[in-house]
């Protein structure tokens, strides 16, 4: 994706960057913004892309401070395509703050067909969501417990972000700071 303004704040599971197209959100990713060589120029800091970013940035940070229920800042959703676009879509129109779905029955709330693959193809279109937090990859859990996720320090990720909405109750020990305590003692 060519033209994206980029944004980067600390939050307690580390460093979360935005990037912004003309059009709204078009990549969320945990760390460090895109690598200029890659391919991703960055956008004209006038753009309408760069007052996405600014948008974006500043709704992220309310909510990482618990400020925040819902995002306003528009979607570019060019990057999916398909059935990935159709779940991404529902996900992000149907599962609110503090609430959770299964893979299955995200799969069945879509429309995919009725088969034992569509959980697990919700579960590999969750892996590859261009836009976690913002569309709430983290509330799709499995049947049988929290499930994977691919971003930050994976699942304990997943697990703070639950928390923070309160669709979980806190672990022991959890602390709203996030996760650098643990990363530095499982290091």
């Amino acid at each position: 994706m060519t033209g994206l303004s980029w944004a980067s704040l600390s939050t307690p599971v580390g460093q979360v960057s935005v990037g912004c197209s003309q059009s709204g959100v078009a990549r969320v990713r945990y760390g460090r913004p895109a690598d200029p060589t890659t391919g991703e120029r960055r956008a004209d800091p006038r753009s309408a892309a760069a007052r996405f970013a600014a948008a974006a940035r500043a709704e992220l940070v309310e909510y990482f401070r618990g400020e925040r229920q819902a995002f306003d800042v528009p979607v570019d959703w060019a990057a999916a395509d398909g059935s990935r676009r159709q779940v991404l879509t529902v996900l992000a129109e149907t599962v609110g703050y503090g609430e959770t779905i299964s893979y299955g029955a995200l799969a069945r709330r879509a429309g995919l067909p009725a088969d034992y693959g569509s959980a697990r193809t919700v579960g590999a279109i969750m892996a590859a969501n261009p836009l976690p937090v913002i569309v709430p990859c983290h509330r799709v859990l499995a049947s049988d417990g929290l499930g994977g996720y691919s971003g930050g320090e994976g699942v304990e990720v997943k697990r703070w972000l639950l928390i923070l909405e309160g669709s979980h109750p806190p672990t022991l020990g959890w602390d709203a700071r996030g996760l650098a305590g643990q990363a530095s003692r499982s290091g």
